[in-house]
């Protein structure tokens, strides 16, 4: 399954000018897969927090920022929508899982469409494939073990029309493991490599 990865918050806001003066507007909604952070909102004349989606507050001449209160999602929508839709979009990350060499699991396998179409939508030029390995042998055969599970999927890509020039690969070995293990462990969660689509 192909998730978009995105912040934990994302904010809109909104400076208007007028026979009042300058309004900053501070709306906290949530990202991609519905989760909401929060954020501290703090003026010259004191402070609020805005934990929960689509609640927002005004900062204006005043300097202080307004009780959070509830906008909505369909006005937060309506007055922040041409803003949004120029955003761009967030990168789409993909974890594709191996065997113990280079040869990708059959599940694994079956993703590389969905991971060709998503290329195709949004017309990527800025592909990263990073390729990593469990915590079985030396570090210099997992960098190198990592180095080409990477170069196998660019070349996977490549051979389906992926420019060459648009995927840029890295290794990391056994570092930065999904599944955090002692050395000499074998753990096939981390036998992979992830594909970052901008």
């Amino acid at each position: 399954m192909l998730k978009t990865w995105g912040w934990a918050l994302f904010l809109i806001l909104l400076v208007s000018t007028g026979c009042a003066g300058k309004k900053t507007v501070v709306v906290l909604a949530p990202d991609p897969d519905g989760k909401v952070g929060s954020i501290a909102v703090t003026g010259e004349g004191g402070s609020v927090v805005i934990d929960a989606p689509y609640r927002g507050t005004t900062i204006g001449d005043d300097r202080n920022p307004t009780p959070p209160e509830d906008l909505g999602k369909a006005r937060v929508e309506k007055t922040f929508g041409a803003a949004l839709s120029v955003q761009p979009l967030r990168p789409l990350h993909v974890i594709l899982y191996f065997g113990e060499d280079t040869s990708l699991t059959a599940a694994s396998e079956r993703l590389l469409p969905e991971i060709l179409a998503a290329i195709a939508a949004r017309k990527s030029v800025d592909i990263m494939v990073v390729g990593h390995t469990d915590s079985l042998g030396s570090r210099e055969y997992n960098m190198d073990l990592s180095r080409r599970r990477a170069q196998t999927v660019k070349e996977l890509l490549v051979k389906k029309g992926v420019p060459a020039s648009a995927i840029q690969t890295t290794s990391h070995g056994k570092e930065n493991p999904l599944i955090p293990t002692p050395d000499n462990v074998a753990e096939p969660r981390n036998r992979r490599v992830e594909v970052v689509i901008k």
